[in-house]
């Protein structure tokens, strides 16, 4: 994927655009919040961009599914949006937030990242990819501010005790135990350009040097058909569950040292020789003590969140008057 191309997912990922460009719209009302209305219009650039962001990462059913998942809340979230920022702005949360500064900030890291020279380079490469800058500066800082008020409200209130974070790691020792580990060498036999007559005659050759005591590394430099050829079969280092079920299986039982049969894959077969062994492991509580804090915190500011946000709205004015303002594209 390009650059140009991974610039505009950052950028989309990061913010509710507006486009430059997009379909004229009936601008009736969807809903009152309080003082403020969400227009079809509103709506529309809210949807765009999510379906954007969404086909420039995902394909077919997958894509299908999480667009209709987004799809069915995004009304929902829009009008909570509105009761935060509103709550923001009564709370005089822009006086504390440093706004500007971690928009400077953020600004910075994304030139830095993708290698843009200068604000105006930016905001060129925005305008290229069909982003208004001056509406992308504004989402910015109504996330900020959205943000900073959660924590004011909500994450401040939460204390982790380590009677808790004890207790966790004990009762999820698999959350927390490394899996095996194998490095591996192998030798690959491909079937695609030869018959099953001549790759099997090409192993049994192998199997024969071997017995004679020769070396898999060399060996794979000499007779070995993939990648592994020119390192001397070194095809890299799995934890369990990450590699082909039908190798794990041929390889977590072996030796350090000790080398499978030949195992036939789809394309050909594989001789592997397990190079090294880790055996797993439970990890200290000293090690995961900082993420399970964090997890912890993570599933209380959730339930928090849902409480102040069921507060906030039942103490405002909300009227949905367009269910689905979709019918007016």
């Amino acid at each position: 994927m390009s650059k140009k191309c991974i610039f505009l997912i950052v950028l989309l990922a990061w913010s509710n655009l507006s486009f430059l460009h997009g379909q004229e719209v009936v601008d009736a009302i969807v809903a009152i919040v309080n003082d403020e209305i969400i227009t079809v219009s509103d709506y529309m650039n809210e949807h765009d961009m999510i379906y954007e962001l969404l086909r420039s990462q995902l394909r077919g059913e997958e894509f299908s599914q999480q667009y209709e998942i987004e799809k069915q809340g995004l009304l929902e979230r829009m009008i909570t949006e509105r009761l935060l920022l509103q709550e923001a702005i009564r709370k005089d949360i822009r006086s504390t937030a440093n706004v500007d500064d971690q928009i400077r900030t953020m600004i910075d890291n994304i030139k830095a990242q993708y290698e843009i020279g200068s604000d105006e380079e930016f905001k060129r490469a925005m305008t290229q990819q069909g982003i208004n800058y001056e509406n992308w500066i504004d989402q910015q800082e109504k996330n900020i501010l959205q943000q900073a008020l959660i924590f004011s409200e909500v994450g401040r209130s939460i204390v982790i005790d380590e009677t808790d974070v004890i207790n966790y790691y004990d009762l999820h020792p698999d959350e927390f135990t490394e899996p095996p580990e194998y490095k591996l060498k192998a030798i690959y036999v491909s079937s695609g350009d030869k018959s099953e007559e001549e790759a099997r005659a090409k192993m049994a050759e192998i199997d024969r040097k071997l017995a004679e005591g020769g070396e898999l590394e060399n060996l794979a430099e000499e007779y070995s058909e993939g990648p592994e050829k020119d390192n001397q079969g070194d095809i890299g280092t799995y934890k369990k569950g990450d590699m082909d079920k039908t190798l794990e299986q041929a390889v977590e039982n072996l030796e350090e040292g000790s080398l499978t049969s030949w195992i036939e894959i789809p394309s050909g077969w594989f001789l592997i020789k397990l190079e090294e062994k880790t055996e797993s492991r439970l990890k200290t509580f000293d090690e995961v003590k900082k993420d399970v804090e964090n997890a912890l915190f993570l599933q209380e500011q959730q339930v928090k969140i849902r409480d102040y946000l069921e507060e906030l709205k039942k103490r405002s004015f909300i009227k949905i008057l367009i269910p689905d303002p979709l019918k007016y594209r």
